[in-house]
């Protein structure tokens, strides 16, 4: 099998839950970090949705790609398989991905179905904040999401102004009244 890349765009940039013998920021082109993925379990409920990231089309992103560990391509396809087809709002997908090396590789990524029913593009960045500010899911509230995954996106030196817009918005309206 050829080399396995796999690039991630939130919480597997950081915690990317497999095996891998190279990890490298990278560029994906034609695609753009959003919350635009209608969260049902982890960050909000059916009745509640939260806001979760996906790949929306449109722009560039940076993130994280990691070179699977030889002999682990099966095991971590699997692996992501049930972590991120849980309702099958993403598809799966293989894109080039310049490394910060400037190497080209095809990497195994994760867009939002524009079709389906949990996809929530369109929103601006106070629409977005009004539903992460009130969601809560299985792991916990929304607005902790996106502060968790801002965090780790300033450790790495990522810079998402939308995604910055959002959390300001969310803290803005976590304040009481004047």
């Amino acid at each position: 099998m050829d080399e396995f890349w796999v690039f991630g765009y939130g919480s597997l940039m950081w915690n990317p839950g497999f095996d891998y013998a190279e990890r490298s920021q990278g560029q994906l082109f034609g695609y753009r970090r959003a919350l635009c993925v209608r969260s049902w379990v982890h960050r909000g409920t059916q009745e509640k949705p939260g806001l979760v990231l996906g790949l929306d089309r449109g722009g560039s992103c940076r993130g994280m790609a990691f070179k699977v560990t030889a002999g682990q391509e099966a095991a971590t396809l699997a692996y992501l398989r049930e972590r991120e087809l849980v309702t099958h709002v993403y598809l799966e997908r293989t894109l080039q991905v310049v490394l910060a090396d400037g190497r080209k590789v095809r990497a195994l990524a994760y867009v939002i179905d524009r079709g389906h029913t949990q996809y929530a593009g369109g929103l601006d960045a106070l629409d977005a904040a009004r539903v992460v500010s009130t969601a809560k899911g299985r792991s916990g509230p929304n607005d902790a999401y996106v502060f968790n995954t801002l965090a780790h996106m300033q450790e790495m030196g990522i810079r998402d102004q939308w995604l910055e817009s959002v959390a300001a918005e969310v803290r803005r309206l976590a304040q009481p009244p004047a």
